[in-house]
């Protein structure tokens, strides 16, 4: 699929993916700003009252029909965390114009209301409708003190933000409860003036309609879109990895443990180091997966992510308390095999399979296309799913070797059950 990205205005960008292959259109429309620990929380607290009502639709019911007059279209508020940016706005779903009743056309009356989601929010007296307001900011709250009940993603939130500790990547895409607790309408509805002046706006379509006819759409929608000093995106900063590992823990009513393991990453090489943290624990047919986990019976699970923004690879595993220590050094050991270069052919080609499969998949779906794009662009990169699979499929294992050469041990975090500390 051939990708064209273009200006429409002052920070506004549009990536635009034509397909005919999809009975939907997909229109997206996010705002991107830096990871802030004061900000973090206001901004996904506003995508979710933007959400609430516009001017002309001021409550869900009125909002819900006129989406139903559009052939049951749905738009949906997102907030994620890309690099150490956090961005925030819509993503709408729609029938695409092949196959509308009548020839009807879609784009237009979708990208509109999109438009006044952005641009044209219900108020009340100069800020949020206040029952919209605390209502969402609720939500809000509840969702952030359920993260501590999936103690897996805990623990891996646990180690990044020691790992990251002071760095813009350790801050949660949804802010912490502290300063969102603290979140009056007012402050918000300031932050939502500042965030749509200020934010670069990254628009993504994918659908069967030409580009003239999706600019046209969007000039007209976002017409009254303030844009006043708008700020470039930023780059993440690369982690500067620790003279010496640092060691976090806590001790909670589990019964099961939770060892997290972070790397800095020495090499910029980015297919390599992908590669390699597939060998390592990146897959089913991972080393971490087959001997620390099947072979070893050490974890209950075991796998390593790789954290391309900030040069990091982070390892999740869930182990017996009275495992850590074999668990950590049979870790260490499977690290070490793949710097060694001590690779199976059958290893190497599966690992190349499976990143191969991921890239041509990318394509399957809409959804997996625009947070794909949006990706590369609120990071600053412009490889597309084709030149990312050509990278992989030329690697080699000495390449591989060089750059895994140069991971360190950082940060290791465990979660222990409290009877531990007796």
């Amino acid at each position: 699929m051939e990708a064209t990205r273009v200006q429409l205005a002052q920070g506004v960008y549009l990536t635009y993916l034509p397909a005919r292959k999809f009975k939907t259109s997909l229109l997206s429309a996010q705002f991107v700003t830096p990871l802030r620990q004061d900000t973090a929380g206001a901004n996904a607290l506003l995508a979710a009252v933007l959400r609430r009502g516009t001017v002309s639709c001021p409550d869900m019911g009125a909002l819900s029909a006129r989406m139903d007059h559009l052939y049951d279209a749905s738009i949906d508020y997102t907030v994620r965390k890309k690099g150490e940016n956090q961005c925030v706005g819509f993503v709408a779903s729609f029938i695409d114009d092949c196959y509308a009743p009548g020839g009807e056309r879609l784009l237009e009356p979708v990208a509109e209301l999109l438009g006044e989601l952005v641009c044209d929010p219900v108020t009340f007296h100069g800020r949020f409708v206040p029952e919209y307001f605390d209502s969402e900011k609720t939500n809000l709250l509840e969702a952030i003190r359920s993260l501590i009940n999936d103690k897996r993603d805990w623990a891996d939130s646990r180690l990044l933000s020691a790992l990251c500790a002071g760095e813009a990547y350790a801050i949660p895409r949804l802010g912490d409860e502290e300063t969102v607790d603290k979140l009056q309408a007012l402050k918000v509805y300031d932050q939502y003036r500042q965030m749509i002046s200020t934010a670069p706006m990254e628009i993504i379509y994918s659908g069967s309609a030409d580009l003239e006819r999706v600019r046209l759409a969007l000039a007209a929608a976002f017409a009254t879109l303030p844009r006043e000093e708008v700020r470039a995106i930023s780059a993440a900063e690369p982690h500067i990895g620790r003279e010496t590992v640092q060691y976090v823990e806590d001790a909670m009513d589990v019964t099961q443990g939770k060892l997290g393991m972070g790397f800095s990453c020495g090499s910029s090489d980015m297919p390599a180091l992908l590669m390699g943290n597939t060998l390592f624990g990146g897959s089913s047919n991972s080393k971490l997966f087959l001997n620390v986990r099947e072979k070893l019976s050490l974890c209950y699970y075991a796998s390593s992510l790789y954290h391309r923004q900030k040069g990091l690879i982070t390892v999740s595993s869930g182990i017996e308390f009275q495992n850590y220590q074999k668990a950590y050094d049979e870790i260490m050991a499977q690290l070490e095999a793949v710097q060694k270069g001590q690779l199976e052919d059958w290893e190497l080609e599966g690992a190349r399979s499976t990143l191969l499969n991921s890239y041509a998949t990318i394509g399957d779906s809409q959804g997996k296309l625009e947070n794909f794009y949006l990706g590369q662009a609120a990071t600053g990169r412009s490889e597309t799913p084709e030149e990312l699979a050509q990278a992989v499929s030329d690697m080699t294992a000495e390449r591989i070797c060089r750059a895994m050469e140069t991971v360190r041990l950082d940060t290791v975090y465990f979660l222990k059950g409290k009877e531990a500390e007796a």
